[in-house]
């Protein structure tokens, strides 16, 4: 059953909001992040592309430093605090990309964002801990529902909002943080009882920790790096898309926030409705393998895809594997304690975030290769291949490590 003490529709509300904020802020980027950098560094796309990248790497980076300490906090001191100061951090980053006046102002704001990320992780962990059995698997379809809104209001929020003026979305993110962290601070119960917590630990609290501790069971190594190859792939779309769009059916600002609108919208149907039946009637490991492939099959189509509208369509496929993440998640964290969930959870969003640093510059690299004008072969959807590619790679991963299920046990 879920959590006694918590009234569990009100904080699942709380943690969808909660991970909406953190997507959105992140989406709000991909559309207007060409224009910002050129205006304040006063150069041209090329050179905005590359600091873009830095960006990006910036961010992961602190992530992966810092993740295995707050999610290690969280275990110590519980979910809400946690949860709070992230979206203070956020609300910060926020309002220097709105008001920085020059490119330096964005890397202190991204720095700041990366170091109180753990957004993602502790309300991870708070779903883990008011969640069991089925229930823990389709709660865990909530952050692909929000991360669908999120994407949905960012990416088109970001577009349309950036065309009138493009820091306007940076405030309305800022703003967004802020309420939600002063809703949490009044309404947001502690998931995590004082008896089931443990003491701060630096030996863990550390990246090498959380791989150390990610690694107690044999079979979890393999789920572990076939979520970050996923997690790669997944860049080739988040980062690559307005780039690939732009250069093979030149699409305006406005029609990539409309293919946003769409894509969220296939998110949450899928993550946020189709996975609870989904997960009852396939059942976990069914629900990751069918997924991944279905990734697979959407990034191979969308790389030869021969007219704009087609992107549409093989978008659906792509968002179908969705259905994959939540069901892993909910596979992985039932091996693992309660008190040892925010540890867990700063674990994979490590992982998430070592793909974030390679992800980026990995499939950027290969769409500047295939589309500069000196290469010898023109192909934009170089990115969406390497990235199926790496799919595949997870579902044989995926499949030796289910077969390895009862070696899970400690």
């Amino acid at each position: 059953m879920d959590h006694p003490k918590i009234k569990t529709s009100a904080a699942l509300r709380f943690i969808f909001v909660t991970i909406f904020i953190d997507v959105m802020g992140l989406a709000i980027i991909i559309p207007v992040i060409p224009n910002l950098l050129k205006e304040l560094g006063n150069v041209d796309y090329s050179v905005a592309s590359e600091i873009n990248g830095w960006l990006t790497f910036t961010y992961a980076s602190m992530q992966v430093l810092f993740s295995p300490v707050m999610g290690n906090l969280s275990d110590r001191f519980g979910r809400r605090p946690i949860l709070l100061i992230s979206l203070i951090g956020f609300s910060i980053d926020y309002m220097f990309m709105a008001f920085a006046p020059t490119v330096f102002w964005l890397f202190i704001g991204r720095t700041i964002a990366g170091i109180t990320g753990a957004t993602m992780a502790t309300a991870t962990a708070y779903i883990a801990d008011i969640s069991t059995g089925d229930k823990r698997a389709a709660n865990f379809g909530i952050v692909g529902a929000a991360s669908g809104l999120g994407f949905i209001i960012g990416v088109s929020g970001g577009a349309f909002l950036g065309d009138i003026n493009i820091k306007i979305p940076f405030m309305v993110a800022a703003g967004a943080a802020l309420f939600n962290a002063a809703y949490g601070y009044f309404v947001l119960p502690e998931s995590l009882d004082k008896e089931h917590r443990r003491k701060f630990d630096w030996k863990r609290a550390n990246p090498i920790g959380s791989f150390k501790q990610l690694g107690k069971y044999k079979a979890l190594a393999g789920l572990a790096i076939a979520f970050t190859l996923v997690y790669i792939a997944q860049k080739a779309v988040e980062y690559q898309l307005p780039f690939y769009v732009y250069e093979k059916f030149q699409w305006s600002l406005r029609s990539v926030g409309f293919l946003g609108l769409f894509i969220g919208v296939l998110l949450i149907s899928i993550q946020g409705g189709l996975i609870r039946y989904l997960i009852p009637k396939w059942g976990l490991k069914k629900n990751i393998i069918i997924g991944l492939i279905s990734y697979g099959a959407g990034l191979t189509m969308i790389a030869f895809a021969g007219q704009g509208w087609q992107v549409y369509l093989f978008m659906i496929p792509y968002c179908f594997g969705g259905i994959s993440g939540p069901a892993l998640q909910g596979f992985i964290t039932s091996k693992f304690a309660a008190n040892e969930q925010g540890e867990l959870q700063g674990g994979l969003t490590l992982l998430s975030s070592l793909s974030l640093v390679i992800g980026p510059l990995l499939m950027g690299y290969s769409f500047k290769f295939f589309t500069h004008k000196d290469s010898s072969v023109y192909f934009p959807g170089a990115p969406y291949i390497l990235g199926a590619l790496l799919v595949l790679i997870s579902v044989l991963l995926v499949i030796r490590s289910l077969r390895k299920e009862t070696s899970l046990n400690r």
